[in-house]
């Protein structure tokens, strides 16, 4: 999710971490693209259908010790890029790749499932652009999540896309094996 930029000139990680640390900053959500601090504002909708897949995910992996799922977390693809600090609304690190748990700034390396939820002010180009960095920098596959259409589109380091359209069932393919969803419970947000 891309929403307002805060900077107008490019800034370093360091610069990135001094900024979060004021007091003004500390209930805000903000990640580091391409050296610019960008703002992110979900709106409920969005939140909803984070909510629903997080959940999904997480009882399907209660029953699958695959690895770890986790929500809104900063990660930093390596210690050589300073001008990214970046925040999928929801991963997913296989236990293989799991680190110790990080208790201040980011987790240091680009989770294997990045998921990417619309909002309002997201076009497909800013978070295929998203997606192209996550599969890049480590990630074996990008969920992005279309609210608008109602869609999916799975994205593979070797180009490769897979889309899901209402009536589909999304599937967790080799990250997780076993994973099946319609994808009209994801989009669900109303009883």
């Amino acid at each position: 999710m891309t929403d307002s930029p805060v900077t107008t000139k490019p800034i370093t990680i360091d610069e990135f971490e001094a900024f979060l640390a004021l007091p003004e900053n500390q209930d805000r959500r903000f990640e580091l693209i391409h050296g610019e601090i960008v703002e992110q504002m979900p709106n409920e909708y969005h939140n909803l259908i984070s909510g629903n897949l997080y959940f999904l995910l997480r009882l399907f992996l209660q029953n699958h010790d695959l690895g770890q799922v986790t929500y809104e977390t900063r990660y930093r693809a390596n210690p050589d890029d300073s001008e990214n600090d970046r925040i999928p609304d929801i991963s997913f690190t296989t236990r293989a790749r799991l680190m110790p748990v990080v208790t201040q700034g980011a987790v240091p390396q680009i989770p294997d499932l990045c998921i990417e939820i619309q909002s309002p002010n997201d076009y497909p180009k800013q978070m295929r652009d998203k997606a192209y960095y996550y599969l890049k920098n480590g990630a074996q596959q990008v969920w992005l999540i279309y609210t608008r259409k109602s869609l999916i589109e799975g994205m593979y380091p070797d180009g490769q896309s897979d889309f899901y359209y209402p009536g589909d069932t999304l599937t967790g393919g080799d990250l997780l094996p076993g994973f099946e969803v319609a994808l009209e419970t994801i989009f669900k947000v109303r009883e």
